[in-house]
C-alpha cells in the first residue's frame, strides 16, 4: 500500500514538472507583409495594434515602426519587441515577470501568446 501511495505522488510529481516545462523563446522574424502598395506603414500599425489589443495585450507605440506589446496574465508578465515596416515585421522578445527566463528558455506558454499574436496579425494584414 505505502509502495503505491509512493508511486502515485511520484508520478503527480513528473505530471506538475513537466506541465512547467521551459522551452526556447519564441521570436518571429522578418513575417512578410503582403498587403498593397495603397496600405501605408499606419495601417500596419494599425492592424498589429488591434491584433495584440484583442487578444489582451496592451500595445504602445514607441516611434515610427516600433510597438511594445505587454500582457498581464494572473502574475505572469510578456513583454515584447515589435518592429514593422510595410515589408515585414518582428515580434522578439524583451522581458518578463515570473515566467522562468533564463537567457534562452522561457515557460511554454509565452511561446502560445506569441503564436496567437502573430496569426491574429496575419489574418488581419491578409483583410486589409
Amino acid at each position: 500500500m505505502k509502495t503505491n501511495i509512493l508511486v502515485i505522488v511520484a508520478t503527480s510529481l513528473l505530471l506538475i514538472l513537466a506541465g512547467c516545462r521551459a522551452t526556447p523563446v519564441l521570436n518571429i522574424e522578418n513575417a512578410p507583409v503582403n498587403v498593397t502598395s495603397k496600405h501605408s506603414a499606419n495601417d500596419i500599425k494599425k492592424v498589429i495594434i488591434s491584433s495584440g489589443a484583442g487578444l489582451g495585450w496592451q500595445m504602445k507605440a514607441k516611434k515610427a515602426g516600433h510597438i511594445v506589446g505587454t500582457l498581464y496574465l494572473r502574475k505572469h508578465v510578456a513583454v515584447i519587441d515589435i518592429k514593422y515596416s510595410k515589408k515585414d515585421y518582428s515580434i522578439t522578445y524583451k522581458d518578463s515577470t515570473n515566467l522562468n527566463y533564463d537567457g534562452t528558455n522561457i515557460h511554454k506558454n509565452y511561446n502560445g501568446w506569441v503564436q496567437n499574436l502573430n496569426r491574429q496579425i496575419q489574418a488581419r494584414l491578409s483583410a486589409l
